[in-house]
């Protein structure tokens, strides 16, 4: 049976409330402590397993032989997808320490632990087959990926003839140039405006950019999200806008896996061959989900329930 794969990050989110982030030498309180799963493989890859229960889901990664790591194998298993593909590293499970003060203000320190050193041999190959779908990332985070073996990975599943997409993290450096030489092996790219702009090395408007990117390699899809709303080109040219649900004021709970969720939206719509327009359209109501809850994951309903409440809302409710 044709199935979606989730690989690469994995780390557990460590939530610390307090009252006021402190200044250097000061000391402040914390509240109260809670851990989630975190990173490209539980957001995305529990978000399309939610979304579309039918669809089986597959989780590649690694995590520490700690108590973090079984925490975040169980969660992937309560979640609904498979853990086959998890290895396990002597490193500790990579892990955020997020500060959360009143208002949704976050500050986070992370710890690249067993995710970064994932890489090429620890891919399972003999667990996919020709026809499943394979999101590999954050690129930009984890070190073996962006060292080479992330183009290496794409390079085989292509051989093998897996659909391939990618994620990345954005950051304000010249180390996109990575991303850019994985394009060739790349069926869809799935970014916002600012970082398919650095990839692509242009600020040029979203056609273009999108253009430029089939110019780099590119083979199936880009898709570009943006607050105001979703586009897609297709390599034949086909070209779709779809603008963003509007939000009642106050609606938004925390933006927190919003990329993430989007992506798992469109993913859904790819996985099961849907027109451009309901791809964009999945993708935006799934970040709605995302949006309606503090945490990445919490909010995310199943398709059915997710249109039921965007039919309800208005700017204006």
């Amino acid at each position: 049976m044709r199935k979606v794969v989730a690989a690469g990050s994995i780390l557990v989110d460590k939530i610390n409330e307090i009252d006021a982030y402190p200044k250097a030498g000061e000391l402040t309180q914390i509240r109260a402590r809670s851990r989630v799963p975190g990173g490209l493989v539980p957001n995305t890859g529990c978000d399309i397993h939610i979304l579309e229960p039918a669809i089986p889901v597959a989780a590649f990664g690694a995590v520490g032989d700690d108590d973090d790591g079984r925490f975040a194998v169980a969660e992937l298993k309560r979640r609904g997808l498979d853990t086959a593909g998890v290895v396990v590293k002597p490193t500790a499970t990579s892990f955020t320490d997020v500060m959360s003060v009143p208002g949704g203000e976050r500050t986070f320190f992370t710890y690249p632990g067993a995710s970064a050193e994932w890489g090429y041999d620890d891919f399972p190959f003999d667990l996919v087959q020709e026809g499943d779908l394979v999101l590999l990332g954050y690129f930009l985070l984890l070190a073996k990926i962006d060292a080479g073996d992330g183009i290496r990975m794409l390079r085989e599943l292509r051989r093998r003839g897996v659909e391939t997409a990618i994620d990345l993290v954005s950051e304000n450096s010249d180390r996109y140039s990575l991303v850019r030489e994985c394009l060739p092996y790349v069926d869809n790219l799935i970014v916002n405006e600012i970082e398919a702009a650095r990839i692509a090395g242009t600020e040029a408007d979203l056609k273009q950019v999108a253009a430029r990117l089939f110019e780099l390699g590119v083979q199936k899809r880009v898709v570009i999200h943006m607050p105001q709303k979703g586009v897609s080109l297709l390599k034949d040219g086909t070209w779709t806008e779809v603008s963003s649900v509007a939000l009642p004021e106050g609606f938004i709970k925390g933006k927190t896996g919003a990329g993430d969720a989007y992506c798992a939206g469109c993913l859904v719509g790819i996985f099961n061959g849907l027109a451009e327009k309901e791809i964009l359209e999945l993708g935006g109501i799934a970040a709605v989900g995302a949006m309606s809850a503090p945490g990445a994951v919490e909010g995310m309903r199943p398709i059915a329930e997710l249109k039921k409440l965007v039919s309800t809302l208005t700017p204006d409710s």
